[in-house]
């Protein structure tokens, strides 16, 4: 558990959870059970550390207000989670009626046009907010080649400045303005 600040354990039946600060009732189910080493039975919450390499090239900070589109039962909860810890606040959905200041998407092939998602996310953006995409890697459902993103980035007016993975399942693409990053 590297990276979490952790408050008491606290034991119900067979199974263990470690309380962090950022855990809420509602947003319990966004982390990983793992079995604990050496402990049979017992399972801990488990998230991608703050302050980690991908966590950090997301470059969100606290107090930033970061909207979510595209959730469905196949996010990765754990990078949901992790940006909420970083932020401190939750992720605002797609029906957040005021200014953010970064969004991410998590988009999937067969989830309609690309460029009207674009134009949406950007809408109620803050001048120069993050706009990131969430994919799923090559081989998984719902896969979205990098020349279905860049074309349609540049249909918007944006383009793609870096791509990486996020996590197990799900890549990452910045897409900035273009002249500005």
């Amino acid at each position: 558990m590297v990276g979490l600040r952790s408050l008491p354990m606290v034991t119900l039946s067979d199974v263990s959870l470690v309380i962090t600060p950022k855990i809420r009732a509602r947003s319990v189910y966004r982390y990983v059970f793992r079995l604990l080493p050496g402990n049979t039975g017992r399972l801990s919450l488990k998230s991608v550390p703050v302050g980690t390499p991908t966590m950090k090239r997301l470059e969100f900070k606290p107090g930033q207000v970061v909207q979510e589109f595209g959730w469905d039962d196949d996010v990765d909860d754990a990078v949901r989670a992790e940006i909420e810890t970083i932020t401190g606040s939750e992720l605002a959905d797609e029906d957040y009626g005021d200014v953010a200041d970064g969004v991410i998407i998590w988009w999937r092939a067969n989830d309609g046009d690309l460029g009207d998602m674009l134009v949406d996310s950007m809408n109620m953006l803050e001048d120069g907010g993050a706009i990131w995409l969430f994919t799923p890697k090559a081989g998984r459902p719902g896969f979205v080649g990098q020349f279905d993103i860049g074309e349609a980035a540049n249909l918007t007016g944006l383009h793609a400045t870096a791509t990486f993975d996020l996590a197990a399942d799900w890549s990452a693409t910045a897409l900035s303005n273009r002249g500005r990053k």
